[in-house]
This record gives structure tokens, sequence and C-alpha cells, in this order.
């Protein structure tokens, strides 16, 4: 049983006599504690030491498959690539869809843990990298396969068809769509509900993070090309300068945000690269901007890539470009819309899990960042109801010791990033759990 978990019980195990539901949530909570200690314990760890990359996740998608075989559930492999589809049929009822993403990142581990991955992967450009579990996916399917043998373990309490998905390349917002193209809702059912989680090293252990609007956003990949006129270095005026034209067009871009969106709204346009130039006295006849950009609407995604064509466009006119050579603006098949949990069933889910979990497990404080995901890709076209919500993956002790100017909380992506997966993978399973037996109630 996890620390965190153990202290919950011990506050409230005077009133588990006289409150079924406490009682019923103590009860869950041992047998998922049995199931970590017996088995999540070493997949978590095999899982963390052997990350792959996006699209190239074969030993995670055969291990997670044969884990899934195991527990009896009817299990499809290669869905989209290296996607994997289980169904466990348990009568009549809704279909309900569980995602859990598999793929690691390019970064070398430097988080000091004992069990740190060392794996390492050519990459589809040919270059052996290190591979890391920088985002918390380990915990993700090893908390899958808790839940999955739970709700075998409860067939008797409900009814339906539920669906679990293994889905790769998340980290490059390639997975579910590669999945969706290989017909995944005609071959095998377009569920009733959807559900994923994400963990989180932000918000504490024992906390779960849900909300009725985005929990994550849309984001756009924008590439602009620009086409000048090259020219000696001595001799500027014979030329049009691309880098100084992309200068303009990065400062332009600032305004887009700030006088395009209405002040409540949030959006982030960000030139993460810019490249122009060989040598330091030619001026160049090209330079590549690329951006990424992100946004919590249909509505606002548009104003956001308007008012980028629109800024990169007049600034070549400015430059003195004629309309065939004006920037070029491309936006890559990457884009995702933003994540938005339906009302209602997210209303019904955080109301089930504060009565299982008690008051206080619901994190209050605000979202920060835009971070994007490819989970809408399964449920926005048909619109399918889902909830997407985060589970908290550090311990209390690391946010006191950073707030006492301690070493801060690493970040997603950071080679120093790290969860306690006791905590994690046990929430994470408790919290699925609860909800696929809510919404598969018998």
């Amino acid at each position: 049983m996890t620390f965190f978990r153990y202290i919950l019980l011990s506050l409230f195990g005077l009133l588990s006599f006289s409150n079924p539901q406490a009682s019923l949530a103590d009860s869950l909570a041992q047998e998922i504690d049995a199931i970590y200690e017996s088995k999540l314990k070493d997949l978590f760890l095999y899982f963390h030491q052997n990350p792959e990359l996006s699209t190239m996740e074969h030993e995670t998608s055969a291990r997670l498959a044969a884990e899934l075989n195991a527990l009896g559930y009817t299990v499809h492999t290669n869905v989209g690539g290296t996607g994997i589809v289980a169904l466990l049929e348990n009568g009549d009822g809704p279909l309900v869809m569980f995602r859990a993403d598999m793929d690691g990142l390019p970064v070398e581990e430097k988080s000091g843990l004992s069990y740190s991955s060392r794996a390492k992967q050519v990459d589809p450009n040919g270059n052996e990298v290190f591979v890391m579990h920088a985002c918390g996916h380990d915990v993700h399917i090893t908390s899958l396969v808790g839940t999955a043998q739970l709700m075998v373990q409860k067939r008797d309490q409900w009814q339906g068809t539920l669906m679990l998905i293994g889905q790769p390349a998340e980290e490059r917002v390639m997975g579910a769509a590669a999945m969706r193209a290989d017909n995944l809702w005609q071959r095998f059912g377009q569920p009733d509900y959807a559900m994923a989680f994400h963990v989180t090293s932000a918000i504490p252990t024992g906390i779960l993070g849900a909300s009725t609007d985005s929990p994550y956003s849309g984001a756009d990949t924008v590439d602009i090309y620009i086409t000048g006129v090259g020219a000696h270095g001595a001799s500027p005026h014979r030329g049009v300068d691309p880098i100084v034209l992309g200068s303009q067009i990065v400062m332009g871009l600032q305004t887009v945000v700030s006088r395009t969106l209405p002040p409540r709204r949030p959006g982030v346009i960000t030139v993460g690269a810019f490249h122009s130039g060989t040598k330091h006295n030619i001026i160049s006849d090209a330079a590549h901007l690329q951006l990424t950009v992100r946004s919590e609407s249909t509505e606002d995604r548009a104003l956001l890539l308007d008012g980028i064509r629109r800024v990169a466009e007049n600034m070549g006119r400015v430059a003195g470009l004629p309309d065939d050579l004006l920037p070029e603006v491309v936006i890559s098949n990457e884009s995702v819309p933003p994540t938005l949990n339906d009302k209602s069933l997210t209303e019904r889910v955080m109301a089930l899990w504060t009565d299982h979990f008690g008051e206080g497990v619901l994190f209050s404080g605000e979202r920060l960042g835009m971070g994007a995901e490819d989970f809408p890709i399964f449920t926005v076209d048909p619109y399918i109801p889902s909830l997407y919500f985060a589970v908290g993956g550090t311990p209390p002790e690391d946010f006191a010791r950073e707030r006492a100017g301690g070493a801060p909380v690493p970040s997603h992506h950071s080679p120093l990033f790290k969860v306690e997966p006791d905590a994690s993978v046990t929430m994470g399973v408790e919290a699925s759990v609860t909800a696929l037996l809510e919404l598969l109630d018998s």
C-alpha cells in the first residue's frame, strides 16, 4: 500500500464501519495494492527501462498485448502501426474506450533513479539516440494493465464492452490519426464514451485533475518559407534580405495574439526555429521559420492562423516582393484540435471521485501552459463524450522542498523528469476503475 494511501485510509478508517462508500473504497484500494505488488511494480520497471520512440514501439506493444491477452481480452495488434485494441465483452450495455499512450522520447535520462533508462534506439533519421519515458507514458500503460485486471475481476459489477487502446506516437501527434485511418471505429465499434489520463509532475500524488472545459490546447505546426533575392553582404541594396524580412515577420507575429484574440482568451505563437544563410558576407536567398501555435477553440485557431498568414504575406509586400514571391505559410498535418471534456460526463465522474476518495481529491489550481494532446482525434469527429483527466505524480514533500529553496520539481520532457510510480500507478488504476464501473453500471 502506498504511503499516501495508507495515511488517507488511516485518517478515515474510523468512518469505514458506518460508511459503505468508505468501505468499498478501502476494499478497492487494497485490491489495487495487491496487484501492484504482485505484478505492476515489475511491469512499470520494464516499461521505464525499455522505452521506444514514436511509431517504433514494437517491444512495448508486444508486451502490453501479451499482458492483456493473458487476462482474457480479445487483442488486436498492428492497428495504425504498433497500436493495440483489446476488447472485453460482458453482455449488453455501452461500449467504453480507455486509451493509454506508449511512446518515449529521444532524451537521455539524468533523473538519478536507480532504475533509469539507458536504452538507445536508431531514430527514423538513422541516428542512434538515448530514449526515455520523459512524459510518464510508462505510468499510463502500466495502469492500463492494472485497470484491465480489476475490470476482469469485477465482471459481476458491470455490463457492456470495455475497449482498451494502446496508442503509438502520441509525442509526434500521429498515433491517434493513424489508428483512425486504419478504420478503428468501423472495425471495432464506435465507443459511447472515451477516457484517458495523463500523469503529471505538476500535481501532488493522491490528487486528480479534471475540468469541464479544455484540459489541453489545440496545436498547429506551421512553417513559413521566405524567398528573398541573394546578394553580396556589402551590397544589400542589390537583393531582398530574407533574414531581415524573417525578423520583421517574427516581431509582427508577437502582435497577433494580443491584437487578434479577445483579452481573456489564451493563445500562443512561438517561433521555435529560424534558418537562413551560409556565410558572414552573403545575403541568402531564402529563410525558413518553424512555429508552434496553440489555441483553445476552432474559432481562435482560425483567427491565429489567418493572422500568421496576414503578417507573413504583408511583410513580404513591405519588403517589395511581388505577389508570386510572397512568404508561403504551410500548416502541417500534425495539427490537433483542443481536448474538450464533455461537461455532463465530467461533472458526473468528478462527483463520483469526490464521493469515493473524499473531499479535496480534485486539484483546485489553475492550468498553466498550453500543452497539446492527440486524444481528441478519437473524439471530435464523430463526437464521442469524453473525459481526459490528470493523476498527480510528485510527492508533496518535493513541492515543499522546492518552496523552501530546494531543487525544483522537473518538468515533463526534461532529462530530470521523474514521478513516484507506486502512488501514480495505483491512483491511476483506482480513478480509472471507479469511473469505468460508473459508466458500465449494470
